[in-house]
């Protein structure tokens, strides 16, 4: 019985917050809310895009607003953070309020009461569900949740390596209502990456894809380049970890006629390692490596082909409330005031490399001669990697292989320097992280 009324709460403040007392009329878009988090609903559902037959109590979506179109059909971005499936169905008359993992926002479960098993029972339920969150949107960074145990609410945000919730709010208290009411307005009126999105991934409404953006460097004012969506070959399906998330892209739109994009040989890995709190001092920057393999096998011509080429990237930066670019890290996601009561948690920072060499995994050898060659290619790759660039790879496993077919035959190609070192630093070995791939633990990908 409770979900109807949580419905009701949500959905009314968010009309509240959209319409402000014509006596607090805002006098600039600033003052404005900057999206709108409203609740689907349809309750105790299976949403669309799901994986699994698991039903969500309820869910909320955030929709960004565009006052300069307020007065038109629709009020939305045309360059949105998200795939706006329901404005198109809307637009065709269908409805639009069953939930959808490629739009939920936050999930909401809903318990009797607050007893601890009822919590708990919450919290892994809401880390279940935001699997599939993280599986649908491609730019995602951390997810926000609410667990109800009776009258009794508790926020929650989940991130690559921590799960942090808030006390209790009780809602037949003046105090508590007071504080959820807090958590649903700042939502709309906070900025973009606050909601746990990364605003240099957007949806195109006018060419129907993503854009991924790389600046060509870390310095104020960088000039940066527009990538277009291509295809999706590995997804982030965990919520704790990496994150690892890669992507086949192009520097022009896609086609209507179906012309082949020939700059579509391009892929941008973008994932949350652990890393030092330094970026001159961390070792272990794939990019950096990566960077160092390709100007270490320059010129060496045996080599062309076999290992992705370096084109840019690194840390990735994000502007704090003030305008300013600060590094995409858990602690900045945090803040400094609660990262400072974590103790010793690792750091990890929002890492996206762009480079060249497209594969397929090796599920598409077609013969074992054709093994031979591609196992021989990579072997020899990372043989010629350690002798010339002094990097050793350290994770040469069957997911880390990848077959690449050109007009002269089938080749092997060697990728993820995710855990390579360089062996002249003499503490090289000493890795915060686990280092290799285990059975078991690859993300479900389609094609590299």
């Amino acid at each position: 019985h409770i979900y109807p009324c949580f419905v009701e709460l949500i959905n009314f403040v968010a009309e509240l917050v959209v319409r402000p007392p014509l006596d607090q009329q805002p006098t600039s878009f600033d003052e404005y809310p900057k999206q709108l988090v409203r609740s689907y609903n349809k309750t105790d559902v299976k949403p669309d895009n799901a994986e699994g037959r698991h039903r969500v109590d309820m869910a909320l979506k955030c929709d960004t607003l565009n006052y300069n179109s307020l007065n038109n059909d629709d009020g939305y971005d045309k360059d949105s953070f998200q795939f706006s499936e329901e404005r198109l169905k809307a637009k065709d008359g269908r409805n639009d309020e069953r939930p959808n993992y490629s739009r939920i926002f936050a999930v909401i479960e809903v318990k009797p009461n607050s007893s601890d098993a009822n919590m708990l029972k919450g919290f892994s339920q809401l880390i279940e569900y935001s699997k599939n969150v993280y599986w649908n949107q491609h730019n995602r960074r951390f997810i926000w949740g609410l667990v109800s145990g009776g009258e009794n609410v508790k926020a929650c945000v989940l991130g690559p390596n921590f799960l942090l919730a808030s006390r209790f709010m009780d809602v037949t208290t003046a105090e508590g209502r007071l504080e959820l009411i807090g958590f649903l307005v700042n939502w709309s009126f906070c900025e973009l990456p606050k909601l746990g999105y990364d605003p240099t991934i957007r949806f195109n409404h006018k060419h129907l894809c993503f854009t991924i953006d790389m600046a060509h460097s870390k310095e104020p004012g960088s000039t940066q380049t527009t990538y277009y969506l291509r295809k999706i070959v590995v997804v982030a399906e965990r919520v704790f970890g990496r994150h690892t998330r890669c992507f086949v892209v192009g520097k022009q739109p896609p086609s209507l006629d179906g012309d082949c994009d020939k700059s579509a040989d391009i892929l941008i890995k973008d994932a949350w390692p652990e890393v030092s709190d330094s970026t001159e001092d961390d070792m272990r920057d794939e990019s950096k490596l990566l960077e160092r393999v390709s100007k270490g096998l320059e010129g060496h011509s045996e080599f062309e082909g076999l290992y992705p080429k370096y084109i840019n990237g690194g840390r990735m930066q994000i502007q704090n409330a003030h305008g300013e670019g600060v590094e995409d890290t858990t602690r900045t996601v945090l803040g400094e005031t609660v990262w400072a009561q974590l103790g010793e948690l690792p750091l990890r920072a929002h890492m996206r490399i762009a480079m060249s060499g497209v594969g397929e995994p090796l599920k598409f050898i077609k013969s074992i001669p054709e093994l031979i060659v591609v196992i021989y290619d990579v072997m020899r790759c990372h043989m010629g990697i350690l002798k010339h660039c002094q990097i050793l790879h350290r994770d040469i496993s069957e997911a880390n292989i990848l077959v690449r077919r050109d007009s002269t035959g089938v080749h092997g190609m060697l990728i993820d320097f995710d855990h390579a070192v360089d062996i002249t630093d003499d503490g090289y070995a000493k890795h915060a992280e686990r280092t290799g791939t285990h059975l078991g633990s690859q993300e479900r990908s389609q094609t590299y």
